[in-house]
């Protein structure tokens, strides 16, 4: 990967310079310094990108399925081809391990154009019959230029989950990726002719969110917007869509809940719970960061759960044996440690991590590292458990009763996934029937199958992606009704 490269729109099947000239540093965050530039651009260059799509659009959405299938398929074959090369530029892009890369992030944006790819062979569509005097059938039509803005955390993993839907059905598309991690996205477009995709089906605009973000929403030529991020970004997305009768998915933060009983397994509650908590630094929206432990097993709990976190690696995100990589940017390190010195002002104990650690390396001085926190003695209504941090730190709360835990569970703005650890089956299901989350786990955590729907309640969203609700939400159903 060269060092200072310049990262450039796609647009129309070629890299393009953004029309300002304007570019923006890309910081890698192990260590604090620009390593490439990305194009810093705004409505002029949204405005060519939809030019690119609407021209395309004409013969991709006529173009048959079985065509589409093998474009998609050879997308995943050629990223699956290149996994070192795309984990190593999520790796240096985000601060995430590079185990975690080669793992998590590039397979499953392999398996997105796989299931996708695959899925449009397999459509079915409704037939109704109104007694003697008419037939009915529904056609699902592709709805023209999507909108697709993601966020930093997942790069690939989660710009990947939009596009192969989006382009599958027969839209074409626009994508913003994060200015923060623009690099896998500038990969994807590098092999999109060899993938035989039509110039113009994709198009990469790249900048910030008021600048590009903002545009595309508010494009009337875009008829379709998924976004994934923030809360309060996606309120803005909402308030610009609304007027304009967009279609709209948004999936945004999320507190999560992870509730443990006593009769759970402990040391798969455990492994399970270190995971989910820490996981990408706890930067990814589905982790447990609210752990609630019924008492009589709670001083077992935290015990264990302190040893196996402090064994946790932080270093070099590079390093096949780090477990914690980095922080993505500076601002995101601030409002962690902000957090953590929130909540010993609320009574909060740190018993596990709570400060940035030594310098690793002379390399990684500047770098943005935070520790695995845990913090107990917490009130549950207080900020720190109620407000999404997303970093490595979490709160351990005891309970008494399942009526309470769930009370716990369901005291936030969010409702975006829950984890639930018990033997006991008719308790998992009553318990997971209560919680107001999108996704319950028992016994497991981040198992995704990608034909089940995801995505939140409450704060955490609205609508849902994954399998046939991504299928549906890119398409336009029409009923054609023929007399008899």
């Amino acid at each position: 990967m060269k060092t200072n490269a310049k990262i450039r729109n796609f647009i129309a099947g070629q890299f393009v310079e953004p029309v300002g000239g304007k570019y923006l540093d890309n910081i890698e965050p192990a260590t604090g310094k620009a390593y490439s530039q990305v194009a810093d651009s705004d409505s002029r260059d949204v405005e060519l990108a939809v030019a690119a799509a609407e021209k395309a659009f004409a013969n991709w959405s006529r173009t048959a399925a079985a065509e589409r299938s093998r474009i998609l398929l050879r997308f995943a074959d050629l990223i699956e081809r290149d996994l070192e090369k795309f984990g190593r530029a999520e790796s240096i892009d985000t601060g995430k391990p590079l185990s975690l890369a080669h793992i998590l992030d590039i397979p499953r944006a392999v398996a997105n154009f796989r299931f996708f790819a695959t899925a449009i062979l397999h459509t079915e569509s409704e037939a109704h019959i109104t007694d003697g005097v008419a037939f009915n059938y529904t056609l699902h039509q592709p709805r023209g230029i999507a909108g697709l803005i993601s966020p930093w955390n997942l790069p690939l993993y989660l710009l990947s989950w939009k596009i192969a839907p989006a382009i599958a059905v027969g839209n074409t598309a626009i994508a913003k990726p994060s200015e923060l991690t623009p690099m896998t996205a500038f990969l994807l477009c590098e092999v999109c002719a060899e993938a035989g995709l039509p110039n113009g089906v994709l198009n990469v605009v790249h900048g910030t969110g008021p600048n590009v973000g903002a545009a595309i929403t508010t494009h009337p030529k875009i008829g379709t917007i998924s976004f994934t991020g923030g809360t309060v970004t996606g309120r803005k997305v909402a308030e610009a869509c609304a007027p304009l009768f967009k279609k709209v998915s948004l999936e945004l933060g999320g507190k999560n809940p992870n509730i443990v009983f006593a009769d759970a397994d402990l040391d798969a509650a455990i492994t399970g719970s270190v995971r989910s908590s820490f996981a990408n630094q706890g930067q990814i929206c589905l982790c447990g960061s609210r752990v609630f432990v019924e008492r009589s097993a709670y001083k077992d709990f935290v015990d264990r759960f302190i040893d196996k976190t402090s064994k946790l690696k932080v270093g070099d995100p590079l390093d096949e044996k780090t477990d914690q990589g980095a922080i993505v940017n500076k601002a995101q390190l601030d409002k962690i440690k902000f957090y953590v010195d929130l909540a010993q002002k609320e009574g909060g104990k740190i018993t596990l991590g709570g400060s940035v650690p030594k310098s690793i390396n002379e390399r990684w001085q500047s770098g943005y590292f935070f520790p695995p926190t845990i913090i107990t003695v917490l009130p549950v209504s207080c900020r720190t458990n109620r407000e999404e941090i997303f970093g490595p730190v979490i709160t351990i709360t005891p309970f008494d009763t399942e009526e309470e835990v769930i009370g716990y569970a369901n005291d936030t703005d969010y409702g975006l996934a829950s984890s639930v650890w018990t033997q006991n089956l008719n308790r998992a299901h009553r318990v997971a029937e209560k919680i107001h989350t999108g996704t319950v786990w028992v016994n497991c955590w981040l198992v995704r199958d990608l034909r089940v729907p995801f995505g939140g309640m409450k704060a955490s969203g609205v609508g849902r992606e994954g399998g046939e609700e991504a299928l549906r939400f890119f398409t336009e159903p029409k009923n054609v009704c023929i007399a008899k």
